[in-house]
């Protein structure tokens, strides 16, 4: 498969660069990529695996639509999964891992002040990669990086919709987050480290089910 149009497109789908619903046509993204079909073909069937995309014959790539009843369904495989890579992660972070995570404390502070979705939704996905790296198994990372793309579309469609008052609050909630686990690094168990990473995950739900039910227009 070709890693970097496989890279590209993703980012433009859960990034919202391609609207929920796009018609995407096959000839013209092989010309853009300057490929014939059948690499590209390869890339569209793992983004339709993943649920990102739906080839439809004769038709063109139709980019699925944010429907909270299905992002609820995902969050509920991930609960689980995300506490066993918690648990995992416990015993084998690394110094530089910790230091890493206590970062992202500080970048989260200063992005509240400037709304800038990236910068935010960087940090999260940094948080999500730590902990891969220490749990140590590319099985459960594969799955969760999966399950994560499809919550993270709805969760960046919030972001770009929030106005500051929401920014801010959204802000704070992802950076007491990360205080919360930071503690459990330094004084907890494996299941303490995963039973908060699935309550982080519960907020994280119903913050993306208050806001999303709040401002979606589609």
């Amino acid at each position: 498969m070709n890693q970097d149009i496989y890279n590209s497109l993703k980012d433009r789908i859960i990034h919202l660069d391609y609207a929920p619903g796009t018609i995407l046509k096959e000839q013209e993204l092989a010309a853009e990529f300057g490929v014939s079909r059948t690499p590209l073909r390869t890339v569209l069937f793992r983004l339709e695996w993943e649920h990102l995309i739906k080839i439809l014959p004769r038709t063109g790539i139709f980019v699925m639509e944010l429907e909270l009843s299905t992002i609820t369904n995902v969050f509920q495989a991930r609960l689980e999964l995300e506490a066993v890579i918690g648990a995992m992660a416990f015993a084998r972070l690394s110094a530089e891992q910790i230091q890493r995570f206590k970062a992202l404390e500080t970048e989260c502070s200063l992005v509240k002040s400037e709304k800038v979705p990236k910068k935010l939704a960087g940090i999260d996905m940094e948080n999500k990669q730590i902990f891969h790296e220490a749990a140590g198994n590319p099985f459960l990372a594969e799955m969760s990086e999966r399950l994560y793309a499809l919550t993270y579309r709805l969760w960046y469609f919030n972001l770009l919709k929030m106005d500051p008052a929401n920014w801010g609050n959204e802000v704070e909630a992802v950076r007491e987050d990360l205080v919360i686990l930071g503690q459990c690094f330094n004084a907890g168990t494996p299941e303490q480290l995963g039973q908060a990473r699935k309550k982080q995950l519960l907020k994280h739900l119903e913050r993306i089910r208050s806001s999303f039910l709040g401002l979606s227009t589609i």
